[in-house]
């Protein structure tokens, strides 16, 4: 009876599995936000631009801007104060918020609400993929990218022969290196 070498490829391919699953949800995060990053110039990703006619009825000296900007900002029950109070025209006082800005008309009560609410999810997902979150979130960003490092090696060597690394696995590696590398130079970025 002839007794068998211990085979590493049951336990890397175990290994592989579980660190697989384990990325697949920093994946879709990741791959998601990079989906929305890469079309920054089409779309604002982290925020929705919105725009909406509000009417607050009759103001009390329309000429005052403090007092119009107090009642305006009471009525629609603000409580920041404005960053900036300016007159853009005779007819229109713009109070001047972090996301939104209300063009009033003070004559007859028409407000332009307009501004940008955030996409809560994929605001959030676009900070991290960033690196917005800086130290901590770097360390296990860099911990992310060892662990698809790992899987992409560990990829490699799952099958055997012909069908892995030393047949048509190395051709798909080839290409996959050579798409990068090709864009680059025919670019020249």
């Amino acid at each position: 009876m002839v007794k068998k070498g211990i085979s590493l490829r049951p336990w890397l391919r175990a290994f592989h599995r579980d660190a697989g699953y384990l990325a697949v949800g920093l994946t879709l995060v990741y791959a998601i936000s990079g989906l929305a990053v890469n079309h920054i110039a089409d779309w604002d990703p982290n925020f929705r631009n919105y725009e909406k006619l509000v009417e607050v009825g009759a103001l009390a000296n329309p000429a005052d801007d403090n007092a119009v900007s107090l009642a305006v900002t009471e009525r629609l029950a603000i409580t920041d104060a404005p960053r900036e109070v300016y007159r853009a025209a005779p007819d229109q006082l713009d109070l001047v918020f972090e996301h939104r800005t209300l063009h009033v008309n003070p004559l007859n009560g028409h407000v332009i609400d307009e501004g940008q609410k955030p996409r809560f999810l994929l605001r959030a997902a676009n900070f991290l993929h960033l690196n917005r979150g800086k130290t901590a979130w770097k360390y296990f960003a860099d911990a992310y990218a060892a662990a698809l490092l790992f899987l992409a090696i560990s990829g490699i060597f799952m099958l055997p022969g012909r069908r892995g690394i030393l047949g048509r696995g190395a051709i798909f590696v080839g290409i996959g290196i050579a798409i990068p590398v090709l864009y680059v130079t025919l670019t020249g970025t």
